[in-house]
């Protein structure tokens, strides 16, 4: 079969193509015929050096979406011809998250391949309204969104969510929350892309470039109240404003840290306001199966954005 490996992270011939044989499936396995796969910044870290304890060579990829076409002995949860799409770590499929993840793409070969071999309880079946190239976002991005506002946000209708930049997370996010009933702040330094999210169901949006103190604008649009939680992105840089545009008793999820990792944490505003703050990332099989079931509403619309 035909696919895509990593050998030499960081160069310029990372990636190569190459072939290998068509994966035979044992007790529990299936084999997915891979239709479509996306790209995630993680991706990108990893090609280009920047993501340690890699086994090479390494087929990329976290995210795709495809057809069961083989299962071996056992194999009871999904049937050849089922539409699926892989779960992002192999070892979470429910409870509590492993000490030590099994991620496609990074702890294991992942999905840029013709076939892809998976334990039957590492896919999770796709909407029929939902296409391939659709199906293929959700992996990494719509779940970790939907952790961060449903498993340790607890988000309810009525609430305010702020939402960091446009990536893939931040707008499953806005669309999720809209989805459940609640306003939706974005934040952005294009003028063009929060036209686009106010035309994705955000309430308002701050341009941080022309409002670079921009909790106080957060605070202003809540009424000196704060938002209830914030899709924290930035890191380093954002970390502190978040803290303070959060109302108390507020959550912020941190689920990126594109402005740097390493942030000298002001510890008052989580005191005297009662704040939760949470690492999110990607989620268990059941919060895999609770966010490609819950697509946003515009998934039958005719001019629904396109991944």
């Amino acid at each position: 079969m035909n696919l895509f490996e990593i050998r030499e992270p960081g160069t310029a011939d990372a990636l190569r193509p190459a072939r290998r044989e068509p994966p035979v499936p044992g007790p529990k396995e299936v084999v997915v015929g891979i239709r479509s796969a996306s790209l995630n910044y993680r991706d990108l870290l990893i090609l280009h050096g920047h993501y340690p304890n890699l086994r090479l060579p390494l087929i990329p990829l976290s995210d795709g979406a495809g057809t069961v076409i083989s299962a071996g002995p056992g194999v009871t949860r999904v049937s050849v011809g089922d539409r699926v799409a892989g779960i992002f770590n192999q070892a979470w499929i429910d409870g509590s998250p492993p000490r030590r993840p099994l991620a496609l793409g990074g702890d294991r070969d992942g999905v840029l391949a013709e076939q892809v071999l998976l334990p039957e309880d590492g896919v999770v079946r796709i909407p029929d309204a939902l296409s391939f190239e659709e199906a293929a976002t959700l992996p990494c991005a719509a779940v970790t969104a939907w952790n961060a506002l449903f498993v340790s946000g607890r988000l309810k209708p009525g609430q305010t969510v702020l939402v960091q930049g446009t990536g893939g997370v931040s707008l499953f996010a806005l669309q999720f929350a809209k989805m459940a009933g609640a306003r939706v702040i974005l934040l952005s330094s294009s003028d063009r892309k929060l036209e686009k999210a106010l035309g994705l169901g955000a309430d308002a949006g701050i341009n941080y470039r022309i409002h670079p103190d921009w909790e106080k604008e957060v605070l202003e649009k809540t009424g000196g109240e704060g938002v209830d939680h914030v899709i924290e992105v930035g890191g380093a840089q954002t970390l502190a404003r978040s803290l303070a545009a959060t109302r108390p008793q507020g959550h912020v999820a941190v689920i990126g840290v594109l402005s740097g990792g390493q942030v000298a944490l002001p510890v008052f505003p989580l005191l005297s306001k009662q704040l939760s703050l949470s690492g999110s990332t990607w989620g268990a099989g059941p919060t895999s199966r609770d966010a490609r079931g819950h697509r946003p509403k515009w998934a039958t619309s005719r001019d629904r954005p396109r991944p």
